[in-house]
C-alpha cells in the first residue's frame, strides 16, 4: 500500500546508496511519555520497512514510564494486544554519529492497517492540529530550546546526583557558572560530537550556554516553518544528546528537577503564525501596539493552561520545578521581554515577533505541547479573547493571586486533565483517555511507593 506518513521507497533507496556503511537502523515511535520505543533493524529490511511499513503491537502506545502496560488505556487486552503499523516520518532517516558497527535511525508514526492515523499516536494529535489552522489559511512556525543537565555517571557520598566531570580535563565544577563560555571548553569534546551528529540527522542545533545551574546547559534549535518538523528535531536532539553523552563517560539527564538545590530544566517552546502569503500574523503594524491576534492567541494560552499543566508536567519530578524565583512559571501570565511571566513576548525585530511558552519541562512530550499549545492559540482566535493585563517587573510576586486557579501539585494536575473538555479536543477523545490513564497509573505507583525519604523523616520518629 502507499505510505500514508507520506514516505517512500526512493528515499530509503537513495540512503542506502550514499550510506554503503551502515548496518542496521533504529526505527522510533515516540510514545505519550515521549519514550522512543522500536526495535533495531538489519539494512537489508529497510526498503521493507518503507515498501509495507512494520507491524507494531497497539500496547506499546499504552505503556507507562516503566514499559509496563496500563490497561486502562483500552490498548491492551481491551483490543487483543494486536498489531498495528508503523510507517517511517519522511525526512527522519539519518545516520547516526559515531556509532560502531555504522547504524541509522528513522522516526515511525503508526496507523492502523487501513492507513488512517492510529489517534493515540502523540504526533498525530499535532498534525490534527496545524490542519485545523491550515483551514484557517495560518501556518505555524516555532522551535523548541532543550535544557538539560551532564551528571557523572557515580553518585556523590550522600547518594544524590552530582555534575559530570568535565570530559577534556576531568576539572570538577560545583558552581552555577551560568554563561560561562570558559566553562563550555571543558566539554567541548562532548559538545562538538553533538553538533556532528545533529547535523548528520539534519537538526538544526544551534547556540549552547552554561544555564543556571552546575551541570546545566541548553541547546537552541533554530526556527522551523514546519512545526511537525519542530518537534521532530527535539525528539531526535534529546536521542543524540544522551547517545553522545553515554559515550563521553556522563549521563545526559532530562528530568525536569534532578538537583533540590537548582533550578530545574524547561523545553520553551517559541511559535508564530504565518498567513497564507508568509507573514507573521503575530507582527504589529506601524503605530499599533500589538497586533490583535497576537493578544487573542496569549488570551487563549492563558484560559487553557490551569487544564493542561499534566502536558507540561507530566511527572512527579516536574511539579518540583515549580518554586518562586526559579525561572519557572508559576501563574498564567504573559509578559514582554520577561522571563518571570509564562508566556513571553521576546523583544526584537518586529519580523520575528513569537509567543515564548515558557511552562514545559523537559520532561515532556514536544508532539503533546505543540498540540496543546496550537490549540489553546486557535481557541484564543475563535473567541477573541483577552489574555488581561501584561505582567510587568517581577512577575512572582504578582502571581499568587494570578495562580489560584492552577493545579497545586501532581495529582490536581492529572484531575484537571481529564475533566478537561478543551484537552480531550485538543488531543482527541483516544489520546485523552490513553495518556490521562497513563498518568493516573503513575501517580499510583508513586504514592504506594516507600521512599528513603519516608524512612529518614519517620523511621526512629513516629
Amino acid at each position: 500500500m502507499t505510505s500514508p506518513s507520506g514516505s517512500t521507497l526512493d528515499e530509503a533507496k537513495k540512503f542506502l546508496d550514499a550510506h554503503p556503511e551502515i548496518e542496521a537502523f533504529d526505527i522510533v515511535l515516540t510514545d505519550p511519555n515521549g519514550v522512543g520505543r522500536g526495535k533495531i533493524i538489519r539494512r537489508h529490511e529497510l526498503t521493507g520497512l518503507y515498501e509495507n511499513g512494520r507491524h507494531l503491537p497497539i500496547s506499546i502506545l499504552g505503556l507507562d514510564i516503566t514499559g509496563e502496560d496500563v490497561h486502562e488505556t483500552g490498548l491492551i487486552w481491551d483490543s487483543g494486544d494486536g498489531d498495528l503499523r508503523a510507517w517511517p516520518i519522511p525526512g527522519t532517516l539519518a545516520p547516526l554519529h559515531g556509532t560502531a558497527p555504522a547504524r541509522g535511525q528513522v522516526l515511525m508514526a503508526m496507523h492502523h492497517l487501513d492507513g488512517q492515523p492510529m489517534s493515540s499516536d502523540p504526533r498525530h494529535a499535532l498534525a490534527r492540529q496545524v490542519e485545523r489552522l491550515a483551514a484557517r489559511g495560518l501556518s505555524p512556525a516555532g522551535a523548541f530550546e532543550l535544557e538539560f543537565f551532564l551528571l557523572a555517571n557515580e553518585r556523590d557520598a550522600e547518594g544524590k546526583v552530582q555534575p559530570a566531570r568535565a570530559v577534556l580535563d576531568g576539572r570538577r565544577s560545583g558552581k552555577t557558572e551560568v554563561y560561562s563560555v570558559d566553562h563550555l571548553h571543558g566539554m567541548e569534546p562532548l559538545f562538538s560530537d553533538i553538533y556532528a551528529a545533529a547535523k548528520a540527522q539534519g537538526v538544526p542545533a544551534e547556540t549552547v550556554i552554561s544555564e543556571y545551574a552546575p551541570g546545566q546547559y541548553e541547546l537552541t534549535l533554530n526556527y522551523r516553518k514546519d512545526v511537525l518538523r519542530a518537534a521532530d528535531d527535539l525528539v531526535m536532539l534529546k536521542r543524540l544528546v544522551r547517545a553522545q553523552a553515554r559515550r563521553h563517560g556522563v549521563t545526559a539527564c532530562f528530568m525536569a528537577k534532578p538537583i533540590e538545590e537548582y533550578a530545574g530544566s524547561g523545553m520553551h517552546f517559541h511559535v508564530s503564525l504565518l498567513d497564507d502569503k508568509g507573514a507573521n500574523v503575530f507582527s504589529e503594524a506601524e503605530g499599533q501596539k500589538w497586533s490583535p491576534r497576537l493578544l487573542h492567541a496569549l488570551g487563549g494560552l492563558a484560559q487553557t493552561m490551569a487544564e493542561s499543566m499534566l502536558v507540561f508536567a507530566p511527572h512527579a519530578n516536574s511539579w518540583r520545578r515549580f518554586v518562586s524565583r526559579s525561572y519557572a512559571p508559576v501563574a498564567p501570565s504573559w509578559g514582554v521581554n520577561n522571563r518571570s511571566v509564562a508566556l513571553r513576548v521576546p523583544a526584537g525585530d518586529v519580523k520575528a515577533r513569537r509567543i515564548e511558552h515558557r511552562p514545559s519541562g523537559v520532561d515532556a512530550n514536544p508532539y503533546l505541547v505543540a498540540a496543546t499549545v496550537l490549540a489553546g492559540i486557535s481557541r484564543g482566535l475563535d473567541e477573541q479573547l483577552d489574555p488581561g493585563a501584561e505582567t510587568t517587573g517581577n512577575g512572582y510576586e504578582a502571581a499568587a493571586e494570578a495562580g489560584k486557579a492552577m493545579p497545586a501539585d501532581w495529582r490536581a494536575a492529572i484531575e484537571a486533565a481529564r475533566a478537561s473538555a478543551f484537552l480531550r479536543e485538543a488531543l482527541g477523545p483516544d489520546l485523552h483517555r490513553t495518556f490521562t490513564a497513563i498518568k493516573q497509573a503513575e501517580c499510583l505507583r508513586v504514592a504506594r511507593t516507600v521512599s528513603e525519604l519516608d524512612y529518614h523523616l519517620y523511621l526512629h520518629e513516629v
